[in-house]
């Protein structure tokens, strides 16, 4: 089955629809303000009110409150939550999948994810970081990841790029990917050759 393609971190309607056109299957919008791809709920809906059907709009929260959250999804049309702290029983009330995200340092890193797998839609694995809960650059041992699999769907992320995507997919078979930092010109805006290959590369394999 072919693999899933997420582009995170979207900050502007070009990028929305060039993914589109390229093959993307989802698009990311960081609600966190700390984070430099951050977008407000104004300009997401904007975005995601231009967007053609069959599109799946993730949300993208990092240790924000019920209340927040709960803003944001009252205010935006987004089909699922990828959480990084939440307690995720305090989530359920906003009937949306639920991706949970695991940072990778080993392979005890998986041990959470035997409590959290009647709960969630997918885990996404990303690298471990002391500075940061996202978007590091940095690969982890992918061999972790095709261990996380036995617990549920598994979307692969953490330092992936036109040039390792192919090899990614091949090693892991994911049910899905997400890259931000890889296909970016700058931090929040997308370099479109990068974009179309990292697609085009993850489709294909």
């Amino acid at each position: 089955m072919e693999v899933r393609v997420k582009i995170c971190g979207i900050t502007n309607l070009d990028d929305a629809l060039a993914a589109i056109d390229f093959g993307a299957d989802a698009l990311g919008f960081v609600f966190f303000e700390k984070s430099p791809r951050w977008i407000s709920y104004k300009d997401a809906e904007l975005i995601i009110k231009n967007l053609p059907p069959f599109i799946t709009t993730i949300g993208v929260f990092v240790n924000q409150s019920s209340e927040q959250i709960k803003k944001i999804v009252s205010n935006v049309k987004i089909d699922a939550l990828q959480i990084y702290e939440q307690e995720i029983t305090k989530l359920s009330a906003f009937s949306r999948q639920i991706i949970k995200v695991i940072r990778i340092k080993s392979l005890q890193s998986l041990e959470p994810l035997i409590n959290f797998k009647d709960n969630v839609s997918a885990f996404l694995l990303d690298a471990y970081s002391p500075n940061s809960l996202g978007g590091t650059g940095k690969i982890f041992n992918w061999d972790i990841a095709v261990e996380a699999k036995k617990f549920g769907r598994i979307i692969l992320a953490g330092g992936l790029t036109p040039e390792n995507i192919s090899e990614a997919v091949k090693h892991v078979r994911p049910y899905g990917v997400d890259v931000s930092g890889g296909v970016e010109a700058e931090k929040g805006k997308k370099d479109l050759k990068k974009l179309k290959l990292f697609i085009e590369r993850a489709k294909a394999a």
